[in-house]
């Protein structure tokens, strides 16, 4: 059987160890985190140190961390009823509250002229685009850059920031809303009154401190430089690709991306078919976004910054980690390439 290879970072990072460990000693805290006992106390103060955690890995201290679902979650909690303005290349869970008005450059960059009417994320999940915030921005998703990229909350300039624990190595179902402190969000879940009075609901003791732990982790890997070995691969990569194929085309290669994606089109060759013939050669990738309960279609991303329908329905995306090999990498580059002779010689 050949050995797989996990190439889809973006979508959701293996479980770190530290989450791992953290979650299962929460399970054993009994208590209510909204009870004045001594279990709920101490249930409570899991919460809490996880707070804390996420609050000093994002650089936000002194902000509030009010824990969520998830960035679906917190960017419904953001965002509903503010009319926001955005671009069309926001992940889906942004581009349904916002009016798409603001266009990308084919370089997937986004003019904001009102940052205080708009949202913008920070790093493309698709093609790994990086985007300069401007000063006094409503809102910017930095799910995909928090944990792979060196930063601040209170530098960035933002209002609001959204973020998710599976994406650097946490439990899926968990995230947070991150507001400048003095800002508040009119709750969409009511009821107790729980994450001062912004989320009601009993707390998810168990992914909260999965999540407290990932944040801190993945800022020790950061800072001791385990992504820019990942940036290397990338590299190795997008070379390989390119000395055994016609001219392909690697979206935002000369524009500052995250460290571990790379996204490329071949018109005429269905992303979907690529994926399946990977998985079947032992290489789990996507076709775009992860986020859309299995579907696949032409990603608006691509299409937001000029390519064709055909095109943009052509496009996958490799995103490494820092567990990934060299021969891993390597592996891929030779399994995608023998498939893009095929395609080419039935082109022809």
């Amino acid at each position: 059987m050949k050995p797989r290879a996990y190439l889809d970072w973006n979508a959701t990072a293996p479980l770190l160890p530290e989450a791992r460990a953290a979650m299962i000693a929460a399970m054993d805290a009994v208590g209510n985190p909204s009870s004045v006992h001594a279990e709920g106390r101490a249930a409570k103060a899991i919460v809490e140190r996880a707070r804390g955690q996420v609050a000093t890995a994002l650089g936000a201290d002194g902000a509030d961390v009010v824990f969520t679902s998830g960035a679906t979650e917190a960017a419904a909690l953001a965002l509903a009823g503010r009319g926001l303005q955005g671009a069309a290349l926001e992940h889906d869970a942004v581009a349904a509250w916002i009016d798409p008005v603001l266009t990308a450059d084919a370089a997937g960059r986004v003019a904001v002229t009102d940052p205080a009417r708009a949202t913008l994320q920070l790093a493309n999940s698709e093609t790994g685009i990086v985007q300069d915030l401007p000063e006094g921005l409503a809102v910017s998703d930095l799910t995909q850059g928090f944990g792979k990229l060196p930063l601040a909350f209170n530098w960035l300039g933002c209002d609001m920031g959204l973020i998710s624990a599976h994406k650097l190595g946490g439990p899926k179902g968990i995230g947070a809303l991150v507001l400048r402190r003095g800002l508040d969000v009119a709750a969409q879940i009511r009821g107790g009154g729980q994450e001062m009075g912004r989320r009601s609901g009993t707390e998810n003791v168990i992914g909260i401190a999965g999540f407290g732990a990932a944040a801190e982790a993945a800022a020790q890997r950061l800072a001791d430089g385990v992504w820019g070995r990942v940036d290397e691969l990338r590299n190795i990569l997008e070379t390989a690709l390119e000395q055994g194929a016609d001219n392909p085309i690697l979206v935002g290669k000369d524009a500052r991306r995250l460290p571990n994606t790379t996204c490329v089109v071949t018109p005429g060759w269905k992303g979907e078919t690529q994926v399946m013939q990977m998985d079947l050669a032992g290489f789990a990738i996507s076709a775009g976004s992860a986020c859309s309960s299995g579907k696949v279609r032409a990603s608006r991303v691509l299409q937001a910054m000029g390519f064709d329908e055909g095109a943009a329905a052509s496009a996958i995306r490799v995103s490494l980690g820092p567990e990934v090999k060299k021969e891993d990498v390597l592996r891929f580059a030779d399994a995608w390439l023998a498939q893009y002779r095929k395609f080419r010689a039935r082109a022809a």
